[in-house]
């Protein structure tokens, strides 16, 4: 924010309507950055949306192979952050860290289906207390330039805690643990901290939706 506000200054003092562009700029810099509290579910189980965005993809897909674990598909919840949305990750469930690696990569489009395995990347290893393993993964986007995560390996989380943030359009990837069915659609919108995406003392069937 610092940074815009200095070039303000600098287009200000150059000529006032390129001024007034950057005060534009530096005010949405500002929304951007913005951290409002959430009202989070505190059920035992319940697999919280780590993002606000659009649910963009449900598939089964195998975690980064960076964290160490088996290669099987498992169904992943893709939640796209576009440059409006809140940038503030926070943890899906109430768990430990147990592992966690970052992966250098490209800044293709996060709502591709291939920003998984090209892009830049932070992910990390959750076990909860009954031992059920969560995969949440941070991915660039377009014009994402930076990926913050907060957290190191044997820190406990609640579900619901800021975690990290992306700068400037992303994508995180949720990987649900086997049997476990999501509890969302595509489409839907998604709320950091507060949105449900799945159960894991659930066996209720995956969830379809449609618009009205």
């Amino acid at each position: 924010m610092a940074i815009f506000a200095v070039a303000t200054a600098l287009l200000w003092w150059m000529a006032m309507p390129l001024g007034l562009v950057g005060v534009v700029l530096t005010l949405w810099c500002a929304y951007f950055f913005r951290d409002p509290d959430r009202i989070t579910p505190n059920r035992a189980g319940l697999v919280i949306s780590p993002a606000d965005g659009v649910v963009q993809m449900i598939q089964p897909a195998v975690p980064p192979a960076e964290l160490g674990l088996d290669q099987r598909p498992r169904t992943r919840i893709s939640v796209f952050m576009n440059v409006f949305n809140v940038h503030i990750n926070r943890s899906p469930i109430d768990a430990e860290v147990v592992g966690s690696a970052y992966r250098p990569g490209k800044f293709v489009n996060a709502a591709l289906d291939k920003a998984s395995d090209e892009n830049e990347r932070s992910s990390l290893h959750l076990r909860t207390q009954d031992g059920q393993d969560i995969c949440v993964v941070q991915i660039a986007g377009l014009v994402a330039r930076r990926i913050l995560t907060w957290t190191q390996p044997g820190q406990k989380l609640r579900a619901g805690e800021r975690y990290g943030m992306i700068r400037f359009g992303s994508r995180v990837d949720v990987y649900l643990p086997d049997g476990v069915q999501p509890l969302v659609s595509v489409g839907q919108t998604a709320i950091a901290g507060e949105t449900v995406l799945a159960d894991l003392r659930s066996e209720e069937a995956a969830r379809l939706g449609e618009m009205r």
